[in-house]
């Protein structure tokens, strides 16, 4: 008894010698293109998971770069409410609502990821994080120390997007 791949490999004529080879089957040709056509179809699904995940960076770059620009504009304000606070007289209700008022904004752009850089007095001078905007003659600290800060800085993130301006010492003032 003869299965049926036996019978189909009995029956196929065999080529005789001298002969050209017959064209491809019917059957090579739908084969090579079914091939063909799962490559294409293994092409477009690694395109398109390409293309999803370039849109969902390009998505949160866009809103983290939009998140940046609304801080760094919001920046100003926050500076000028420390400026009051410096300006009122403690323990006076203008200066307890300006301390609040502070606080809530720095508290509510700290929830976006914004962090304070404060530069103390005597530590040295990064220009990483530091902006020099002056040189000051200092008996007590050495040079390249941070002498004091006058406007702090601020991080998002790892991102500096604005340095702490410092006065930098300079080393003990020369002797006449």
């Amino acid at each position: 008894m003869t299965t049926p791949e036996q019978s189909q490999t009995d029956s196929a004529p065999t080529p005789v010698e001298g002969a050209t080879p017959a064209a491809p089957s019917e059957l090579d040709t739908l084969k090579q293109q079914a091939a063909d056509n799962w490559d294409k179809y293994l092409r477009a699904v690694a395109d398109f998971e390409n293309f999803r995940k370039r849109a969902r960076r390009e998505k949160e770059e866009a809103a983290g770069f939009a998140r940046e620009q609304v801080i760094a504009a919001l920046l100003p304000a926050l500076d000028n409410l420390e400026r009051a606070l410096d300006h009122s007289a403690e323990g006076t209700p203008l200066h307890d609502g300006l301390m609040q008022v502070q606080k809530l904004f720095a508290r509510s752009l700290g929830d976006f990821g914004l962090v304070e850089i404060i530069a103390k007095p005597g530590e040295p001078f990064n220009p990483v994080v530091h902006e020099a905007i002056s040189h000051v003659a200092d008996a007590v600290h050495p040079e390249g120390v941070v002498v004091e800060q006058t406007q702090s800085g601020y991080k998002l993130g790892e991102k500096l997007i604005r340095p702490a301006r410092v006065a930098v010492s300079s080393g003990a003032p020369a002797k006449p």
